[in-house]
């Protein structure tokens, strides 16, 4: 299955460099090039890419106007496959993409980042994966949970999930991945992903980049824990 990739960037030689490089695979394939989020929200509309690479900051629409727009004009149940973003940044720590991430973005990754690692980097985010390690999601989420005022600690959010499913919760919110939660919970880890899918499902959540944020916003783990 070829991966149609849609590139919003207003930087030319950026846009060009993306395209070239992914078009070059041979199972992905560049349908459009969008110079700012406006462009890039109508592009996504017109073509229905699989993978956006989003440059976080551009002229008229900022590339979080336009992920919120892009992925809110999605519909699960018209069969089609849904469009993920992958957000471009030159710095390792944003305060868009904790945003966007918050939004249903699957991620971010460094415009100073190798070919091979883009390339990795498009083919996961197709596949419905979030980008981001575990540690990395921590180590992210952990410095804006410090620095952002935030409300009081609540659960209800959470009042749907089982113990187990609470428990695997805040191992994922503490940057684990499925294979450490196993061994942690003493679980096999086909167990491990079918309870962070449950959670996922219950709570509405896009993917577990999302349910990394939502561990700190609850108060269900603390930054340090």
């Amino acid at each position: 299955m070829t991966i149609r990739v849609l590139v919003v960037d207003d930087q030319a030689m950026v846009r060009a460099g993306f395209a070239a490089l992914l078009g070059a695979q041979h199972d992905i394939e560049v349908v459009a090039q969008a110079e700012d989020g406006a462009q890039g929200v109508a592009m996504a509309a017109l073509h229905r890419p699989d993978v956006v690479l989003m440059d976080v900051r551009m002229p008229v629409m900022d590339g979080l106007a336009a992920t919120e727009q892009i992925l809110a004009a999605q519909h699960p149940g018209d069969g089609s496959r849904p469009t993920h973003v992958l957000m471009l940044t030159t710095f390792d720590v944003d305060d868009y993409v904790y945003d966007a991430l918050r939004l249903g973005a699957s991620g971010f990754l460094l415009k100073d980042a190798l070919a091979d690692e883009l390339v990795a980097a498009v083919r996961i985010v197709a596949a419905g994966e979030a980008l981001l390690a575990p540690s990395v999601t921590k180590r992210l989420i952990e410095q804006f949970a410090k620095s952002r005022s935030r409300p009081a600690p609540s659960l209800e959010r959470l009042a749907s999930l089982t113990e187990r499913e609470l428990e695997v919760m805040t191992l994922v919110g503490r940057g684990m991945s499925n294979q450490e939660i196993a061994a942690t919970l003493f679980i096999a880890e086909q167990t491990v992903k079918t309870h962070v899918s449950k959670i996922l499902g219950k709570l509405e959540l896009r993917d577990r980049v999302q349910a990394v944020v939502l561990a700190y916003e609850t108060g269900l783990v603390e930054p340090g824990m």
